[in-house]
């Protein structure tokens, strides 16, 4: 089994928001993937079926993002996934928008999603999709305040992150097992 976190916050008034967007690709991915709607679990909203010929769980923690790591530990205890199997989809200040990188352990940038993560699971060795949605333009803005807004580029290259940002997934999933079809 392998768990990919897709971190975000519940709810519509976030739906669109630059720190959801783990939950967009997410959304991709079962939208990819042909898999059905989500169900509730693991405090979470939940997807389960293969991926790139592995078993996969597909979780999106509703706990908001500040306690990700709650529903992340669920899942994970219950299936006994083991850190390595572990991969984290969110939002990153650090990179400009529109580049995605794969990390495999590191720091936390301040991303209180990843340090729940980090402090539930008691490890920082889980991988990361890093989706970059870079920095406000205006610096008297808070970085709080910028990833709890919606995303100021045009759907379609918010479109063209999400897709990147699945493939990211994908190409990690794809180097466990068989390759994902294109």
């Amino acid at each position: 089994m392998f768990l990919i976190a897709a971190l975000g916050n519940p709810g519509s008034r976030y739906e669109k928001n630059r720190h959801n967007v783990g939950f967009m690709v997410a959304e991709e991915l079962r939208r990819r993937h042909g898999w059905g709607a989500f169900r509730s679990r693991f405090q979470g909203l939940v997807g389960e079926g293969h991926m790139c010929g592995r078993r996969v769980l597909l979780l999106l923690p509703m706990t908001y993002m500040n306690r990700s790591g709650q529903a992340v530990a669920e899942a994970t205890r219950f299936y006994r996934v083991p850190i390595e199997r572990i991969l984290a989809v969110h939002d990153e200040v650090e990179l400009p928008f529109g580049e995605v990188r794969l990390k495999r352990a590191g720091g936390l940038g301040g991303h209180n999603g990843l340090r729940s993560l980090a402090e539930s699971l008691g490890s920082r060795d889980f991988w990361r999709v890093r989706v970059g949605v870079g920095r406000p333009s205006d610096h008297r803005m808070s970085l709080a305040d910028f990833v709890l807004s919606d995303f100021s580029e045009s759907r379609d290259d918010v479109l063209a992150l999400i897709v990147q940002a699945a493939d990211a997934v994908e190409a990690w999933l794809a180097a466990e097992g068989a390759p994902c079809p294109a």
